[in-house]
């Protein structure tokens, strides 16, 4: 018996050897078509080879494409489990003709391959044609010497395979298997089609015309093949079975299931291991791709598929976290032909034990709330939508898995009783955050999310990506186009840019239709949904259209590089200041950085070097940077550092970087920075480039700011200061390393000039005159002087108190601006007069206000210097009265 892994062998082979080039599956997430959540046919990845936007080295080629089904429009989810053939994950065998061979040589490929290399009864086969399709007609009595009987014109689109409303479209050809009349069921286009006698195995589309918005139809210039056929569907006819399951790829997962259990695969318990068979491929296949379990986009349907096998792996009576310890068996069976399955097994596994614990732990509360329910349920009722609402909201039940679990009881939801109890959540959180003081035009980002959902963010992996403009913004108005030289917001279903957030400024960029093109400025989100500030460039936009988004490479890899460097940083403070050190804000800009951190003193010349020259270390130690996805606190368990004042939801994601030797950093005493943070990063360390901390500063009370520059910024600094020094070397004519010892010269040189001109300067002033008089028998030398500056009248005092022995001395200084008065008087004339009267008298007179010191000495400021006699002669009034 040929195994599902010969089947696909001998197909891709068969194909390469009638000159297909045999292609790789494409990766889960589709980068070319924002329409689709996941990869659902062997032809998404050749969609641009078809239209003609994209050329490829070879005309023909052939794939076995992973796919899975399970969100949106494709969506087989219920299903699985309790039919023959529904998957959430399949391999679609696939050949292609871009402008090459037609149906011609499409059909004979088709007949020879099933009927030769799989050696199928060619008297079980019949096709169905589109009814005005009389070329492939012919083609099947000639080729394969069908009756008419057996070649069934189908005038339905069943048979009429179309891109969209407009595009590529053409006639299918589709070849049912016969599994005979013990079997219940009509052929294609009867009235019993739906029974399980004829089983449709291979779908042959011809894609020969293009259809326009006006209906009409026109011959493509490159008419070309697309043919899909299930390999578990033919592994299963193949291999005697009628029913997929029981194929021997599905068998072994099966009985994996049921060993690890220790259940029985056919008993009581069977539709448990089925469910979880197919769960494990479709979720261990979409981790390997990057998808991770999330609340929004692909990674909700990813946790709604996981959840769903946790349940029944819950039922099937696994007392512990079951679905990691499966993984090597999937990896055994499909791992040579999707070698990324390998690669990523400890990710997966990791991911599934850490899902299924994070699960387990309400897994349990909520199956007994739904057993609580239905207890008070007549026979046949129906769950309220109220409670399968609380089921969703406290215990992550999707309604999906609610109706699951109660399908196996014979009972149903009320599903518009759950809509309404979700539209009134809803409610109260938009009346909630539109009362938070956001912007004025809040409520048009709730209605979008509400309409279509929040936007699903793919800049972790790429900067270019497909997107659908699901709305066009200007003013807050919801615009139906928008034209060159308009200034709007663009909201996509997906996007690469990165929205404000966590100090991480938003990426620019450009967003490119079929018909126009726009500059994006900057990057928000609101209520969930990004929104792309853009200039319209060329042309005009309108929702609904695919448009293709390429973020600032230049500038994001700046950017990341600084938010890397800041998580160096934070910890490299910690180890020279103290576990004090926490994070109290930031800017990751695509030219510098800045970091806020709780301190409560300047950082020393000495503790900054030691910090740059840590982070320095962990840069060229060129690590790599890893991400997790974790609960909060079990990212707290493993050391990781929170922003203070943060708010987090059920799960984090978790930026690891920098290896130590051994001592004490993280859970595993090896990581150097572990920290929450949902914002870009680079890949490795190295990447950072160099890093430049440029100054310590208060920035409010208790916390101080670093800021700093990385990369390309922080060599062009480095380089701005080597020339600098060499300019200073020249001009002192003497090497670079010499120019500090020659400035410490030079500047005590200035300071013992400066004192020689100053003494020269008073002893010139003191030469003016300025006898000492007598007044009331006190000694007083009362002088006007100029050519000095207030402060040198202090020592002038000093000096003329010492010369007089007993007295009191006076000088108003004529500093060409606002005149200096200062005072002294003698320690034995304190008790009679003090020199802060005198300074209040003089400097009354010449129209200033206050002054003030010591009884011995005192000094102020006037405005005249015209009034210098008349504030003299105050003062003498003063010392008379005395």
């Amino acid at each position: 018996m040929a195994s599902l892994n010969d089947i696909r062998s001998t197909f891709l082979d068969y194909f390469a050897r009638n000159g297909h080039a045999a292609v790789d599956s494409s990766p889960l997430v589709p980068r070319n078509d924002p329409t689709l959540m996941f990869t659902n046919s062997g032809m998404v990845q050749f969609k641009n080879v078809f239209t003609g936007v994209e050329h490829r080295d070879y005309n023909r080629a052939t794939t076995s494409q992973k796919c899975v089904r399970a969100g949106g429009k494709h969506n087989d989810l219920d299903n699985v489990g309790y039919t023959a053939r529904h998957h959430t994950f399949f391999e679609m065998l696939g050949n292609f003709s871009f402008g090459d061979y037609f149906k011609s040589d499409a059909i004979p490929f088709a007949w020879e391959l099933l009927t030769k290399d799989f050696g199928i009864d060619k008297d079980r086969l019949l096709v169905t044609v589109y009814h005005t399709d009389e070329e492939a007609a012919n083609i099947w009595k000639k080729v394969a010497g069908l009756p008419d009987e057996r070649i069934i014109r189908i005038a339905t689109d069943d048979n009429f395979w179309r891109m969209g409303p407009t595009g590529p479209c053409g006639p299918c050809t589709e070849i049912f298997y016969d599994h005979g009349d013990h079997i219940p069921g009509g052929p294609p286009g009867s009235p019993d089609e739906d029974g399980d006698r004829f089983i449709e195995i291979w779908n042959l589309v011809f894609m020969q015309n293009e259809q326009f918005a006006d209906g009409t139809m026109r011959p493509l210039e490159m008419q070309s093949i697309d043919t899909g056929m299930g390999l578990e569907r033919i592994g299963a006819l193949l291999q005697g079975k009628h029913d997929n399951y029981d194929t021997d790829l599905m068998r072994a997962l099966i009985e994996a299931s049921a060993h690890a259990t220790s259940t029985d695969p056919d008993g009581s318990n069977n539709v448990h291991h089925r469910v979880i068979a197919d769960h494990l491929r479709s979720t261990a296949f979409l981790i390997a791709d990057g998808v991770m379990p999330s609340n929004e986009g692909r990674g909700y349907v990813l946790r709604r598929i996981m959840r769903r096998a946790m349940r029944h792996a819950h039922q099937a009576g696994a007392a512990d976290p079951l679905m990691h310890r499966l993984v090597p068996a999937l990896v055994q069976q499909m791992g040579q032909h999707y070698p990324e399955l390998g690669r990523a097994k400890a990710l997966i596994e990791e991911t599934l034990r850490g899902e299924e614990e994070r699960f387990r732990t309400t897994l349990d509360r909520g199956l007994r709330l739904l057993e609580d329910e239905v207890g008070k349920l007549p026979g046949g009722g129906t769950l309220g939508g109220e409670a399968a609402f609380k089921l969703y909201d406290t215990y992550g039940f999707p309604l999906d898995l609610t109706q699951d679990a109660l399908r196996e009881k014979g009972l149903s939801v009320d599903t518009d009783g759950f809509d309404a109890a979700m539209a009134e959540q809803k409610a109260r959180a938009r009346a909630a955050w539109a009362g938070s003081g956001e912007q004025a035009d809040a409520a048009i980002w709730l209605d979008l999310a509400d309409e279509h959902g929040a936007t699903e963010f793919l800049g972790y992996d790429t900067e270019v990506a497909e997107g659908q403009v699901i709305a066009i913004v200007q003013d807050g108005v919801a615009m139906d186009k928008a034209a060159a030289g308009d200034s709007i917001s663009v909201v996509v279903n997906q996007t690469p840019f990165y929205a404000e957030s966590g100090g991480q400024i938003g990426d620019t960029g450009v967003i490119r239709t079929e018909t126009g093109r726009a500059r994006v400025t900057d990057t928000r989100k609101a209520a969930g949904v990004f929104i792309h500030v853009a200039e319209v460039e060329d042309g005009e936009i309108r929702p609904g259209q695919a448009a293709e988004l390429m973020v600032d490479h230049a500038r994001r890899s700046a950017i990341r590089a600084n938010h890397s460097a800041t998580h160096l940083l934070h910890e490299a403070l910690r180890d020279a200041l103290g576990d004090h050190v926490a994070q109290r804000g930031s800017l990751n800009a695509a030219d510098r950085l800045r970091f806020d951190f709780s301190h409560g003193q300047a950082v020393t010349a000495e503790q900054l070097t030691k910090v740059e020259a840590d982070v320095n270390a962990f840069i060229r130690q060129n690590t790599e940077v890893s991400t997790r996805i974790m609960e909060p606190d079990a990212a707290r368990d493993l050391g990781a550092q929170a922003l203070f004042g943060e708010k987090y939801g059920d799960e984090v994601r978790v930026v690891s970087m920098g290896k130590l030797d051994g001592s004490g950093k993280g859970s595993d005493g090896r990581t150097y920075s572990i920290e929450l943070c949902g914002g870009t990063h680079v890949t490795r360390t190295g990447e950072i480039g160099a890093f430049v901390a440029l100054a310590d500063q208060a920035s409010s009370s208790g916390v101080r700011r670093i800021e700093a520059l990385t990369g390309q910024a922080a060599m062009d600094h480095l380089r701005a200061q080597d020339r600098r020094v060499s300019e200073l070397a020249n001009l002192f004519k003497a090497q670079p390393d010499e120019v500090g010892a020659r400035v410490k010269a030079l500047m005590d040189e200035r300071k013992q000039l400066q004192n020689e001109v100053a003494q020269l300067r008073r002893e010139a002033a003191m030469g003016q005159g300025g006898d000492a008089k007598d007044i009331n028998g006190i000694q007083a030398v009362l002088q006007v002087i100029s050519g000095v500056s207030g402060k040198d009248l202090g020592p002038m005092i000093d000096q003329q108190k010492q010369m007089l022995g007993s007295g009191v001395v006076v000088l108003i200084a004529d500093t060409g601006a606002k005149p200096a008065v200062a005072a002294g008087v003698t320690k034995d004339l304190t008790d009679r007069i003090s020199a802060v009267d005198l300074v209040k008298a003089a400097v009354e007179a010449l129209g200033g206000r206050g002054g003030g010191g010591r009884p011995e000495m005192a000094q102020g400021g006037g405005a005249d210097i015209a009034q210098a006699e008349a504030a003299l002669a105050a003062v003498e009034q003063v010392i008379a009265g005395a």
